[in-house]
């Protein structure tokens, strides 16, 4: 009986910490700029060619403006967006590609989809190996 009592109160501790921890998440994420704004975004492909598109939008987050525009395309998984093509070229499992998501040369610890857009942001989308 001793046993099941130290176990429930380490479970109730536990959910007790993961709340606080999304809640913390929740109050702490990068926040989306409503409104119309300017956002380029730079693609670097596999061969080292590199396009820049400037859009103006009022989208929230990157995934939706890069689908709405058609410069993206991928699959909807677990963790939102997965960007398979972009700019017409496709990542290449076999040769164990993606495509990297940076800020102003800095990676994104978000998904494309909720990677919050500000006016004057500048996203690459770059050709990566692994």
């Amino acid at each position: 009986m001793r046993g099941n009592k130290k176990t429930l109160l380490a479970v109730a501790a536990l959910a007790a910490a993961a709340a606080l921890m999304l809640g913390l998440w929740h109050f702490t994420r990068p926040q989306a700029q409503a409104g119309d704004k300017t956002v380029a975004v730079e693609v670097v492909h596999a061969d080292g060619s590199s396009r820049e598109f400037a859009y103006q939008t009022d989208e929230e987050y990157l995934g939706p403006l890069l689908l709405e525009e058609k410069l993206a395309e991928g699959e909807q998984g677990a963790y939102g967006l997965f960007i398979t093509t972009v700019d017409g070229e496709t990542a290449q499992d076999s040769l164990r590609q993606w495509w990297c998501v940076t800020k102003g040369g800095e990676r994104v610890d978000t998904g494309a989809d909720t990677t919050p857009i500000a006016d004057g942001d500048h996203f690459e989308l770059t050709m990566s190996t692994y």
